[in-house]
């Protein structure tokens, strides 16, 4: 006896997990810290080569916590997705061989589908129902 078992993605939710933390300084001195976010693996094919390889999206979420409070969250799973989204261009100093490139985007985390003309790089066919929850790079 055999079964052919069929899924529908449509009830699958997208998941980051939290892998850090970072602290951070406002204008009037005092800190706050921030987590650092990362989505599913997703495969790329390189420009230069072609080759593949696997890579997950980061983007970083201000908190209202505190550093125990941020660490004890590691490792902890939140419904939503890193998208990329346009952005004025700035400058980012690759880290392993000093080179500066000039960027136009950056990656945001948003909570369930989120659609904003334009903002993003539709690679999730997101639908146009969602609320944003935050711009951060």
């Amino acid at each position: 006896m055999s079964f052919v078992v069929y899924l529908s993605t449509q009830n699958f939710y997208k998941m980051v997990r939290i892998i850090g933390f970072q602290e951070r300084q406002k204008e009037d001195g005092t800190t706050f810290y921030v987590l650092e976010l990362q989505g599913g693996i997703e495969t790329v094919v390189s420009k230069t080569t072609g080759n593949m390889y696997l890579t997950a999206k980061k983007a970083t979420l201000p908190s209202t916590f505190d550093k125990a409070t941020c660490q004890a969250l590691i490792g902890t799973d939140m419904e939503g997705q890193i998208v990329k989204e346009q952005c004025e261009p700035y400058i980012y100093t690759i880290k392993e061989t000093g080179e500066e490139i000039t960027l136009h985007h950056k990656y945001i985390y948003v909570q369930g589908d989120y659609n904003r003309p334009g903002g993003y790089e539709d690679i999730n066919n997101i639908t146009e129902t969602q609320e944003r929850v935050g711009v951060f790079s």
